[in-house]
């Protein structure tokens, strides 16, 4: 479903270069829940904008069911990211006035689906991530941390997107409730099958993924699956 192929990034400021990814390249099937790990300035922030469609390889070639992002104009990265990817931050991102249930909407209002529509596909959202329905027309900041991120989770899933991409989740949160997103994380991975990739400084928390790919100083140095490792070394 997800493919890189020789991902290299380089950034220039004057006549200095910074490579931040180096000859990078990975496959990930549907349905695979990845963590993707390393240490600031390690690389995994700029590829995580690259599998975003947010940025593009300075060479390389990425792949999303199919179609090479790398080659993609300005608009059709921007349908990419509101059709194809559902994007979960640290920050939660939630407008702050508007309700648990408006927020969660927000992506089918864009795309012009009729009221009644969204309404049902945005509970079935919050229903995924188990959200109390008491709480769904509460206003976004008159919730707890771990119930914003249940909501910006729900919001990443309503459009039924390939690839939900979740950037530091649990960043803003305490251990427990922590442990319980990325609960949910693995519950909708195994029971809906959604493929999820998760960037992360902390090994405790890409223990939770399936498969974990270890990134420094732009290159891959791990790549492990379960108990199994089948790629080492730089690629």
């Amino acid at each position: 479903m997800l493919k890189c192929q020789n991902l290299t990034k380089i950034y220039k400021s004057g006549e200095n270069e910074t490579k931040a990814l180096d000859d990078v390249s990975f496959e990930i099937e549907k349905g695979e829940f990845v963590a993707i790990m390393g240490p600031s300035g390690s690389g995994k922030s700029t590829l995580m904008h690259i599998l975003g469609a947010l940025d593009n390889p300075t060479q390389g070639k990425y792949f999303l069911d199919g179609n090479n992002v790398s080659e993609l104009s300005e608009n059709q990265l921007a349908e990419i990211r509101k059709k194809q990817i559902g994007f979960v931050f640290q920050a939660f991102n939630l407008l702050p006035r508007t309700t648990v249930l408006r927020n969660v909407t927000l992506p089918l209002i864009y795309e012009e689906t009729p009221r009644e529509e969204r309404r049902k596909m945005a509970e079935i959202a919050l229903n995924a991530v188990k959200l109390d329905p008491e709480r769904w027309n509460h206003l976004s900041n008159q919730i707890s941390g771990g119930q914003m991120q249940r909501v910006a989770i729900a919001r990443a899933l309503v459009n039924n997107p390939s690839l939900i991409l979740a950037d530091e989740p649990t960043g803003n949160l305490d251990i427990k409730t922590g442990d319980f997103i990325l609960e949910t994380f693995k519950r909708l991975n195994k029971e809906y099958g959604h493929t999820i990739v998760l960037i992360t400084h902390e090994e405790e928390v890409a223990d939770w993924a399936d498969r974990k790919i270890v990134i420094r100083d732009g290159k891959i140095i791990e790549d492990v699956t379960k108990n199994m490792k089948f790629k080492t070394g730089s690629k």
